[in-house]
């Protein structure tokens, strides 16, 4: 798969704060999916252990779920964890799994946030720059700003705002179970990556695209 290399990966984080504001003014967040022209969802995770980042991406057919490709990267995690900046350290490993799938995937599901960020540009708005494609974020744990929790049962959200604008919602894929943070990377709206979300989480708390990708990560790590 072909993706557009927008920059350097090795920017000091003042640099990388510079480059965030500056594609966050070119993300789109209010174009509708059109889930009936959807046939695959890819699922986007890193593991990163003893200095080593492992990237998987999963391919799954829509609406079965079914996994019909698995690629996966490995390189030497150079730049430093910085709340705000995961897709400066996570980015390279990403690019190099991305330009090796032969399936292209119509949405990239992320684990990880997507405008659900302090300059509204985590890693899955980000990377939808790159790769110009659909993109959503499914934050396991609350990042920054505020929100009411949702009711309890499966498909209640509530919205997340951040300074007083709206960022994304707090989605309850299972009844009384915690929810997850969902946002709207990149040529999505926030209704319909709700949408799409349900529709991939048909058992468990986080989505099946994720799922499969982080024990794909998992697995290569082991085999590291």
């Amino acid at each position: 798969m072909k993706i557009q290399h927008l920059h350097d990966w090795d920017l000091t984080p003042k640099e990388a704060i510079a480059k965030q504001k500056e594609l966050a003014s070119r993300l789109i967040d209010d174009t509708p999916l059109d889930l009936s022209t959807i046939r695959h969802v890819a699922g986007v995770d890193v593991s990163v252990k003893n200095g080593e980042s492992q990237a998987a991406v999963v391919v799954i057919t829509y609406p079965e779920l079914e996994p019909v490709e698995i690629v996966r990267a490995k390189q030497a995690t150079s730049y430093p964890y910085i709340p705000g900046l995961l897709t400066f350290r996570e980015g390279p490993v990403l690019e190099e799994a991305f330009r090796k799938l032969t399936i292209e995937p119509d949405v990239f599901v992320f684990d990880g946030m997507g405008q659900i960020h302090p300059r509204h540009i985590g890693i899955a708005a980000h990377l939808g720059l790159w790769l110009d494609k659909p993109t959503i974020g499914c934050g396991k744990t609350h990042f920054i700003g505020d929100y009411d929790a949702p009711d309890l049962k499966k498909g209640d959200y509530s919205a997340l705002t951040y300074k007083g604008q709206p960022l994304g919602v707090v989605l309850r894929t299972r009844a009384k179970v915690k929810p997850v943070y969902i946002s709207v990377g990149h040529r999505a709206d926030i209704d319909s990556a709700i949408k799409l979300i349900m529709s991939v989480t048909p058992k468990y708390r986080l989505p099946r695209p994720i799922r499969l990708a982080h024990n794909a990560a998992g697995e290569f790590k082991q085999e590291t």
